[in-house]
This record gives C-alpha cells, sequence and structure tokens, in this order.
C-alpha cells in the first residue's frame, strides 16, 4: 500500500469521526479502522509477508497513519465531551443577575405553641413542670394510680409493652403522664418527710406533667403519639372547689374568652374520687353550642395519696389531664390530627 493511499485512508478515519454524533457512534467508527478486524490492522498483520528492510519501510509509514487515526479519533472524542459539557451548562445554567431565594425564619409546632402557652399560664398560678421517662414501669403507669390488674388499659390493645422488663416489673411505653405526677410527689414528700412526722403542715404539692404519651391508636383525632398535660394539687385543704376555679381560669385565658362556658359532668377514673369529664362551650365561632370535651379530672383516691407517701386522712387534693394535641385544634381550628405529624410546610408555616 502507497504512502498515498495510507494518506487516503487517515482522512477516511477522520471524515467517519467527525461524521460520529455521539460517542457510541465514534466507537463504532474507530473499530472500522483500529480494531481487531480494522482496516489499519489488516495492513499491520501484513507485514509479517514482508522481509527485513521492507518491514521496516512499510511498517513506519503505516505507524505514522495510525498515529493520525489515533490523534483524529482523541480529538473528535474531546469535541464529543465538550459539546456534552456545553449543552448540560446550558440547560442548567442560572441567571445570577436573579434575586436569590430568600431564607425565611423558622417557628415553632402549634402543639409546641400551645404546651408552651400551658406551661406558662399554670406557670402564673404557681406550678411546676415535671419531667420524666416515656419507658415507664407498671407500677408508675398503673398500680401507683390506683388502676386494677384487670383493667382494659394494661391489655395489649391500648399499650405498648417493651422489651427490658421482668413479668413481675414490665415497662412500656408511658399511656398518660400521670406517672410524673407520682414520682414528683414522692420526691417532694421524701424532700419534707421530717416536717410530715413532726405533724407540721407540708409544703403543698402543685405541678403539672406535659409530654409524650403512647397508645394503640390511630384515625384522624387520635395518634399512637400525642401528648398529655397532668395537673396535681395536694394540700390539707384542696377541694373540688379549687379544681373548678383553677381549671376555668385556665381554660378562659387559654382561649382568651371570658365567656366560655365550663361543664363539670361526672365520670369514673380509677386515681380520682369523685370524676368529673370537663366540657367547655364556644359562645361565638363556627363551634358555638356545642359542648366539647376537653378534660378528665376529679378528687385524688385516697389509694393514689397512700402511695405517694401521704396520709389521705390530712392531705387531699385534686387532678386533671387534657390533651394539648385537641386544645391546638379547637384554638386553631385544625379538623384533623394527622397535620400535626406530616411535616407539611405549608402547614407549619401558618404558624410562624
Amino acid at each position: 500500500m502507497t504512502s498515498a493511499t495510507l494518506d487516503d485512508l487517515v482522512r477516511q478515519a477522520h471524515s467517519s469521526f467527525q461524521a460520529a454524533a455521539s460517542p457510541a457512534e465514534l466507537e463504532n467508527a474507530k473499530a472500522v479502522f483500529l480494531g481487531k478486524s480494522g482496516r489499519l490492522t489488516e495492513l499491520m498483520k501484513g507485514l509479517a509477508a514482508l522481509n527485513a528492510d521492507e518491514k521496516k519501510a512499510r511498517g513506519a509509514v503505516i505507524n505514522r497513519a495510525k498515529q493520525a487515526i489515533e490523534q483524529a479519533l482523541a480529538d473528535r472524542r474531546q469535541a464529543l465531551a465538550q459539546a456534552e459539557l456545553d449543552a448540560q451548562l446550558t440547560a442548567e445554567a442560572l441567571d445570577v443577575t436573579l434575586p436569590g431565594r430568600q431564607r425565611t425564619g423558622g417557628g415553632l409546632h402549634p402543639v409546641s405553641l400551645t404546651l408552651e402557652r400551658i406551661e406558662a399560664i399554670f406557670g402564673s398560678m404557681g406550678f411546676d413542670v415535671a419531667q420524666g421517662p416515656e419507658i415507664e414501669t407498671d407500677w408508675f403507669n398503673f398500680s401507683a394510680l390506683n388502676t386494677p390488674e384487670d383493667h382494659p388499659a394494661r391489655s395489649m390493645h391500648d399499650t405498648f409493652y417493651v422489651e427490658g422488663g421482668t413479668p413481675q416489673a414490665p415497662l412500656l411505653l408511658r399511656t398518660h403522664t400521670s406517672p410524673m405526677q407520682i414520682r414528683y410527689a414522692v420526691q417532694h414528700v421524701k424532700a419534707h418527710r421530717a416536717l410530715i412526722d413532726a405533724g407540721q403542715p407540708m409544703p403543698e404539692i402543685r405541678v403539672i406533667a406535659p409530654g409524650r404519651t403512647y397508645r394503640v391508636d390511630s384515625d384522624a383525632t387520635h395518634s399512637p403519639m400525642f401528648h398529655q398535660c397532668e395537673g396535681l394539687w395536694i394540700g390539707q385543704s384542696v377541694s373540688f372547689k379549687d379544681l373548678k376555679f383553677v381549671f376555668s381560669d385556665f381554660c378562659r385565658t387559654f382561649f382568651e374568652m371570658d365567656d366560655l362556658v365550663l361543664r363539670f359532668r361526672p365520670s369514673f377514673f380509677p386515681f380520682t374520687e369523685p370524676s368529673a369529664e370537663i366540657d367547655i362551650q364556644f359562645q361565638s365561632g363556627p363551634l358555638a353550642g356545642r359542648w366539647l370535651e376537653v378534660a378528665g379530672s376529679g378528687q385524688v383516691h385516697p389509694n393514689v395519696v397512700r402511695n405517694m407517701g401521704l396520709d389521705p386522712e390530712r392531705y387531699m387534693g385534686f387532678a386533671f389531664g387534657m390533651g394539648p394535641d385537641r386544645l391546638t385544634m379547637l384554638r386553631y381550628g385544625i379538623n384533623d390530627l394527622r397535620l400535626f405529624f406530616d411535616g407539611d410546610i405549608r402547614f407549619l408555616s401558618q404558624f410562624q
């Protein structure tokens, strides 16, 4: 093969490479000239039949042609890669003259706003805020609160039991925050045991216990994880009358409605006697005229007072429990509890 023929082969290869519109097409064109059965490869194989001088001369010419073809191939690869990069940059181009995105400020979750409001209102009445473990013992969650062993709330249908306990002392995710009332009261009594034993009046127990609780339940108005706030006031002359005054004042302050009507409806709870459900009635707005249940309450049961380490003949008081999630729904007009847990920024941004 003459030098002219090789030059023509180089031009054909260059033209074929330039016609390739993608890396895949370029590789196909490369195989025609430089592949195992390519045209240039076949010429290299033919050198074996030549004598030494001819092989040296012909090989040098073929090698120059090969280098020219490989260079043309490398140039086309670079050109295709650059074209792909240019296309990507064009598609993803940013107009730096456009105004930047504003970084909006965050805000508290609506339930967090409610919990802060509850704590502030009861704090102004002299109530402490207690916090405690969410994994509780059966004693603090049930037994200390006068809940019988055969009570339905102890069953797996209502309660999440967890590993780590024993048959005699099982562990569970607390179903309410009332255990914190017992824990707080027991510590309070220990701290003032000398006064109690001397027959002197102990400083009153006045505490609320807000926090997360867990039950096997889930729908538009119930969640497996929800919030509760329990309250307790124990002293030597604390009565049901004080309960009505304190909770009525709280509700009217929380909803900022002086004309809010409250109703204490007889009920039953193992840890209070007598017990009452607390209903409220708005006098204006979309819920006006309807009775809405917001809390359970009652005079602390003597057995619960004993479990606190106190004599129920000397000390008495009241307890209540309410759902901050429900209070949040009523305050802000939310009709689906699941919105609190969806993490939808469109919903949450309304409360910033």
